[in-house]
């Protein structure tokens, strides 16, 4: 991973996991069963360069939901919200 690099997990937008199991988002801005897609158009939505990658997430490494890789240089936690309202995919 490159420095400015972010790699995003679907499961961090997910509200059907609890935090313990992966979500990083509060609930009532999650998305209800994202994907890897859903996550790589709000990134494109927001002008932030990625890239998609066949890749799980080492919790849950029988889903093969795939990651992101999003080049972004300020905080993980501040692209991640960000994305997490951009989703279309809600409850």
């Amino acid at each position: 991973m490159e420095k400015g690099e972010c790699i995003l997990y679907p499961c961090y937008f997910n509200a059907a996991l609890s935090r313990a199991e992966g979500r990083r988002v509060p609930r009532n801005i999650a998305a209800k069963g994202p994907n890897a897609n859903d996550v790589e158009r709000a990134l494109r939505r927001l002008g932030i360069a990625c890239q998609a990658e066949e890749h799980h997430h080492p919790a849950h490494w029988a889903r093969h939901e795939g990651r992101i890789i999003a080049t972004y240089t300020g905080k993980k936690e501040a692209l991640i919200k960000k994305v997490a309202r951009a989703i279309e995919v809600r409850k």
